[in-house]
């Protein structure tokens, strides 16, 4: 069908709402109980973009509008669906996924992450992802270990 017959301004204007998937991690999708109901809940808010785009008139704006949601739909669903709720760690001997680790630079810095899932992982907020570096250096290590990340060593303070 022809672009005219459908009330598009242009095939520009098409290739908009026509968005490429996310890109689904080749790691197992390991999640924590918390980025579980955040996954959860972030479809739950896409699905409701999506259906407020529906109810839009105009053709091109709906169309717009719908892009970003429906992709997210897609790709939460998929993560929902491959998502493995790891238990909170039971003991706090070794660094395990679900850990919350601080730990000394050599450069005097100190800091402490939460080592969590892909999607829940938020530097600023204090979670790493379990895949990063520092966290994939420092699983399975105890408090006192010196483990090199990158051009620095940090020495495991404690883990909670």
């Amino acid at each position: 069908m022809s672009v005219a017959f459908t009330k598009e301004e242009s095939a520009e204007t098409a290739s908009e709402t026509l968005l490429p998937d996310r890109p689904i991690s080749p790691h197992p999708n390991l999640v924590t109980e918390a980025g579980h109901k955040a996954l959860q809940t972030e479809l739950a808010e896409a699905r409701e973009a999506y259906e407020a785009a529906q109810r839009i008139d105009d053709v091109n704006e709906k169309r717009r509008q719908s892009a970003v949601p429906l992709r997210d739909v897609r790709y939460l669903t998929e993560r929902l669906r491959t998502a493995q709720v790891m238990p909170d760690p039971t003991a706090t001997d070794v660094v395990a996924f679900g850990s919350t680790v601080t730990f000394s630079r050599n450069d005097g810095r100190v800091q402490t992450y939460r080592i969590v899932g892909e999607d829940e992982a938020d530097p600023k907020a204090g979670s790493i992802s379990f895949v990063s570096p520092v966290a994939r250096s420092l699983m399975g290590k105890a408090v006192g270990d010196v483990v090199g990340a990158g051009a620095q060593e940090i020495e495991i303070l404690s883990i909670a």
